[in-house]
């Protein structure tokens, strides 16, 4: 059994790793503001800034790490693109070298042309609209509709999204189609701008003060979109991208890794600095057991994301696997923000603080009770199927 990287992969890692220290972590101040009221807080960065980055990363190799290579990307393995969230993760600033949701994976060729090309290379931003408010939605539960009328589809709802986007955007937006095969649920390339579609203000009941994240409400009245807006098969949403789903679970748990070992981190630094009763707090007993496990943790989910990333590079990763990794590095977060907040004695989300974001990606994670359950459910089906643990 060989627990070491390959000479390639070691080497990405180290890029973006330099490329997050160099480059990014020092844009962190100007997106958290620096006014006393955080009034000039920012949800993403200029626009000359961010070419100025994809340029950066075009010329390291960096662009597209995990788009495939037909599309334009390099076309990196779940262990590679692992490694790179690792190292991106642990930074507030928005950037992703290039990354496109799987589903647009699936756009047909004037599609490709006039939707993921542009999002690709950052000339149109895009919503990945598929929440609604409430609860996350399950396919019974969808309350957005679209009704075929005279070759075109009329589609009614409101969606949120957590996504930002500029002046030029169009939405991914999934909506029940009545009478449709598959599952009835038809996923919409709709454009901004387009008649009916309004965007707003979502709602900011998070549990947080600041509200530079509040999502994006956008409502649909009548919105009227021509047939080839439909991406894929009309009633085969939940089928878009589908194959890219285990690797990108797997990739979502590298980037707890990363956003643990930040607070870890941070956490050190803060005990290491904060005196109580005349002696640094990293000599507590209690902290020291509180940055041991921190550390424990992210260590057994690094292993648990490795491995299964190597068996999807391998052909090998059931959907279990990839259940077990989201299951295993959502709970894992929530614990290290459990015991990060005790070393700081206090609520680590102080805003104006990298902290702050850190954990408010952290809440959200922890939140998706019902998807977690979804995940639950498939590594118990396994197990009742008399399959080795």
């Amino acid at each position: 059994m060989d627990f070491s990287l390959p000479e390639e992969l070691r080497m990405i890692q180290s890029l973006v790793k330099d490329f997050v220290t160099d480059q990014l972590k020092p844009l962190e101040r100007e997106l958290l503001g620096r006014a006393a009221g955080l009034a000039d807080a920012r949800r993403s960065l200029p626009a000359e800034v961010d070419e100025k980055l994809m340029g950066m990363a075009m010329e390291l190799g960096l662009w597209g790490l995990s788009v495939p290579e037909e599309l334009g990307g390099v076309g990196l393995g779940a262990l590679g693109c692992s490694l790179a969230e690792e190292e991106l993760a642990q930074t507030i600033v928005p950037f992703t070298f290039g990354d496109v949701s799987p589903i647009l994976f699936e756009c047909n060729a004037a599609q490709k042309e006039s939707y993921f090309l542009p999002l690709f290379n950052r000339r149109k931003d895009c919503h990945i609209a598929l929440m609604e408010p409430g609860e996350p939605a399950g396919r019974a539960d969808m309350a957005t509709r679209a009704e075929r009328v005279n070759g075109r589809y009329i589609i009614n709802g409101r969606k949120l999204s957590f996504s930002v986007t500029g002046r030029d955007w169009f939405a991914v937006v999934y909506a029940r189609t009545s009478g449709a095969a598959g599952d009835g649920v038809t996923c919409f390339l709709v454009d901004g701008g387009t008649a009916g579609l309004s965007a707003g203000r979502g709602p900011a009941d998070t549990g947080w003060r600041s509200q530079v994240r509040a999502p994006t409400a956008l409502t649909f009245t009548d919105c009227s979109v021509p047939a080839g807006a439909v991406l894929g098969q009309e009633g085969r949403a939940f089928h878009l991208g589908r194959k890219w789903l285990p690797s990108r679970r797997i990739v979502r748990g590298a980037r707890a890794v990363g956003v643990a070992q930040r607070l870890l981190e941070e956490a050190s630094t803060q005990a290491q600095s904060w005196q109580s009763f005349g002696q640094f707090v990293s000599r507590r007993p209690d902290v020291e057991a509180a940055l041991a496990d921190v550390a424990t943790d992210i260590h057994a989910c690094r292993l648990v994301v490795h491995e299964a990333a190597c068996q999807a590079d391998e052909g090998r990763l059931t959907r279990r696997g990839a259940a077990v990794v989201k299951v295993f590095a959502a709970e894992m977060l929530g614990r290290v923000a459990d015991r990060v907040t005790h070393v700081f004695n206090g609520p680590s989300y102080q805003e104006g603080l990298p902290m702050e974001q850190l954990c408010r990606d952290m809440l959200a994670t922890r939140s998706l009770g019902m998807a977690m359950e979804l995940q639950r459910s498939i590594i118990t089906r396994d197990i009742l199927k008399g399959l080795k643990v």
